[in-house]
């Protein structure tokens, strides 16, 4: 299932882009897919396929987690931005 990921903030800088468009049933899943397609996201952004402390995933602008068994559907938008890119 299609799953859109923005990044924003620190992430966005290491991701090197806006978003992707990856396959993936839950969090962890979009992670594993995150660490083979972007390699300098992944080295500073995430550690054994789960986000660092101070990243944050947001899932269709209402759910923060980061647990790898969070479920998502077809169409979901997952955001991943450092703890501190608010305001």
């Amino acid at each position: 299932m299609s799953i859109r990921v923005e990044f924003y903030g620190i992430a966005r800088q290491r991701a090197g882009v806006e978003f992707l468009e990856l396959e993936g049933n839950t969090l962890g899943e979009v992670f594993d897919r995150l660490q083979t397609q972007l390699p300098e996201f992944s080295a500073a952004c995430l550690k054994e396929g789960e986000l660092l402390p101070g990243f944050l995933a947001n899932v269709n602008g209402q759910t923060f987690s980061s647990k790898r068994d969070t479920p998502l559907n077809e169409g979901d938008d997952v955001l991943i931005l450092s703890a501190d890119a608010g305001g």
